[in-house]
């Protein structure tokens, strides 16, 4: 192909990329974004593979074949509730194709007659940096929201001292790559150097923090795959990985806006676990009311609006699907139903939608944190199921709290609230939840799945 069509090519692939980052901004559409956007890569490989002098297409066709044998598998077989897990490995993935083609691209540059040029060793070393840290950073993400590793915050004496030193003894190894890029072997230091210190800097994040290192590990992948486009030389690369490097950088802002930290906080905080709220005894002590399926069938039946109000043990219940088959039994009734959602909701950003989705919940019913929270005053009933945190008044109400300043969804303003949980355990701020003690709330406990069941057969038969 000449150099006209594969800029053509090129920019046609850019234009669809726009378009379906464009499409995912909504429930609606987001499947249409998701196809355009392959669309886009489909074309940009195409051209690539039309434009390069390929060695041998056999082994592009056996990559080709093994990669889409891998993913159709891990896509049909993959639970909507793993989805946080599948997303981190995804974006270790794409670093650790950054790491691998920056260095061939490398090793081959260096073999030939003359030096790689100064634009292609800086974006190597860059490639190299960012990739191994997003490679090893996703794994360890991965542990955490699997259960392999602790979602606890783990950290050790000299934490910080050690990164510092992995950061300066990386930038030097960087320096190096640029200075003398024959020596491959600094290549690979840089990369085991990032590598680490990716594993350090997840490794004290706690699990409720999860949404954000995932955003934030997203964008990393992006801009290593924009480096490895500046190695290459490659326009529809460099332009997809800023494209995913800017939009994973913008939801990192929205995740931290959410929980009212600073990324920097998320970090290297350690958060979760501070003092505030008062003790559980104190705020719980003969004030918490239980009560039974029959009894909230009977008060969502004499309701007229009704907001459930998602989290983290809905998923871990995967109480989904019954939780749709009560919405609808509610609307049979009349009553109108809408799902609050906010935005730090589980482990990644987007779960809850992605579960709610999952389960053919209309869009049209999921209203954002901002849209839902003027309503509740007006509200009947609110369902909580398997939220804490993010309904918790205390982070309107003190100031010495963890969580104080957290936007939260505001269902203490509902005329009554139901929260499904197993037990008082706290959320991960570690502290007690004034709402599960109010006058207008009842406590149904048991599994997430198990209550929903009994309230939506409990509503037949009434």
């Amino acid at each position: 192909m000449s150099l006209s069509a594969i800029n053509l090519a090129y920019l046609a692939a850019s234009l669809l990329f726009l378009f379906g980052l464009k499409g995912l901004t909504h429930p609606r559409t987001a499947v249409r974004g998701n196809l355009l956007g392959a669309l886009g890569m489909l074309l940009a490989i195409v051209a690539t593979l039309l434009d390069r002098r390929i060695l041998s297409y056999q082994m592009i066709l056996a990559g080709f074949v093994a990669g889409a044998a891998v993913g159709t598998i891990l896509a049909l077989r993959i639970q909507m509730t793993a989805m946080p897990q599948m997303v981190a490995v995804l974006n270790g993935f794409g670093g650790g194709a950054s790491v691998l083609v920056a260095g061939a691209a490398l090793v081959e540059a260096v073999h030939l007659p003359g030096s790689p040029g100064l634009q292609m060793r800086i974006a190597t070393a860059a490639s190299g940096l960012i990739g191994g840290l997003t490679f090893w950073g996703s794994l360890v993400a991965f542990g955490k929201l699997q259960g392999v590793v602790s979602e606890r915050v783990l950290t050790f004496p000299g934490h910080r001292a050690v990164n510092l030193l992995l950061a300066a003894v990386a930038v030097a190894l960087g320096i190096l790559v640029v200075l003398d890029p024959g020596q491959v072997s600094s290549y690979w230091l840089l990369i085991a150097a990032a590598s680490v210190i990716g594993v350090l800097l997840v490794l004290p994040v706690g699990g409720a923090d999860m949404p954000v290192v995932v955003a934030l590990l997203n964008s990393y992948s992006g801009l290593a795959a924009a480096a490895t486009g500046f190695v290459l030389s490659n326009n529809v690369l460099i332009i997809a990985g800023s494209l995913v490097g800017a939009s994973g950088l913008i939801l990192t802002g929205i995740m931290c806006r959410a929980m009212n930290r600073s990324l920097s906080n998320v970090l290297f905080g350690g958060g979760g676990g501070g003092a505030g709220g008062g003790p559980a005894d104190e705020v719980y002590g003969g004030k918490v009311r239980s009560t039974s399926a029959d009894e909230v069938a009977m008060l969502l039946e004499g309701a007229r609006r009704v907001v459930i109000v998602p989290g983290y043990g809905m998923a871990v219940a995967q109480a989904q699907h019954p939780i749709q088959d009560l919405a609808s039994a509610l609307g049979a009734r009349d009553v109108e139903v809408e799902f609050g959602i906010h935005p730090v909701a589980g482990r990644m950003p987007g779960h809850m939608n992605v579960l709610l989705a999952e389960a053919n919940v209309p869009y049209e019913q999921l209203r954002d944190m901002d849209e839902v929270n003027p309503t509740f005053q007006e509200t009947d009933v609110v369902l909580v199921i398997g939220a804490n945190d993010v309904v918790n008044p205390v982070a309107r109400t003190d100031p010495s709290s963890p969580i104080a300043g957290m936007p939260i969804l505001d269902v203490d303003k509902a005329r009554s609230v139901v929260v499904i949980k197993r037990s008082l355990s706290p959320g991960f701020a570690g502290i007690p939840n004034p709402l599960f003690a109010d006058e207008r709330t009842l406590m149904l406990f048991g599994d997430g799945k198990k209550a929903v069941l009994d309230l939506v057969e409990a509503l037949k038969e009434s």
